[in-house]
């Protein structure tokens, strides 16, 4: 997928998944994290959620790739977990897509002028309180990971990592597991990697962009009864 292809499909988005079933998903979302796209969502968005935003950037060297950290294990939250460059909207930035630009620099050293805005996904939301929003991205036709001359922030970020576009294409390799955490199952997906484990909030948000660079309406996953 040229970079053409890439932001034709990033600027358009999937078919909705049925208006019946998202409705028990949005009720229980603090449990999962599912996408907020509905009138119903917007009435759930309540003042106690945090606001956020992430970028979810493609880089465009010889494999495309789309752009993860890994957060450090001295972090109160989210300690050691994947996770987009990003974090909370602040009273000064001016829409999501500020917050997200200047997160990834400050984060990663990610100047914005390699940054190229494509859209959004629809707001998600988290069991920590977090209301999230997708800013989806380009970054320099060509350039590899190396190239960009990153600087993780020591405070922040652990690692930054990609994966890759073919395995973010790959129906079968977003797999949907089962756990027990605090006496409560919660359900949620997992994307395959070598050295990290993608799973939560990241790894449904990857979902999402993978059905939209596919043109298909996301997998309707729910939470157990």
């Amino acid at each position: 997928m040229n970079a053409s292809q890439l932001r034709a499909r990033l600027a358009t988005p999937a078919p909705e998944p049925g208006h019946g079933p998202a409705t028990r998903t949005l009720r229980d979302v603090p449990a999962l994290g599912a996408p907020i796209d509905s009138d119903l969502g917007a009435a759930l968005l309540t003042d106690h959620l945090v606001p956020a935003a992430v970028l979810v950037a493609f880089l465009q060297g010889t494999e495309p790739a789309v752009l993860l950290t890994k957060r450090t294990a001295h972090l109160n939250k989210h300690a050691g977990q994947v996770s987009f460059p990003g974090g909370r909207i602040d009273p000064d930035d001016a829409s999501p897509e500020a917050a997200a630009l200047r997160e990834a620099d400050e984060e990663i050293g990610l100047a914005p002028r390699h940054v190229e805005l494509i859209g959004r996904l629809g707001d998600y939301v988290t069991g920590t309180g977090y209301r999230i929003t997708p800013v989806l991205a380009l970054l320099p036709e060509g350039l590899e990971l190396a190239q960009l001359d990153l600087v993780a922030s020591p405070h922040e970020v652990d690692e930054v990592f990609v994966l890759p576009l073919h395995v973010l294409l790959d129906p079968a390799a977003p797999q949907w597991r089962r756990s027990s955490f605090d006496g409560r199952v919660r359900e949620f997906w997992v994307w395959p990697h070598a050295e990290h484990y993608i799973w939560g909030a990241t790894a449904a948000i990857l979902v999402h962009v993978a059905a939209r660079l596919r043109g298909e309406a996301p997998p309707n996953r729910l939470p157990p009864a």
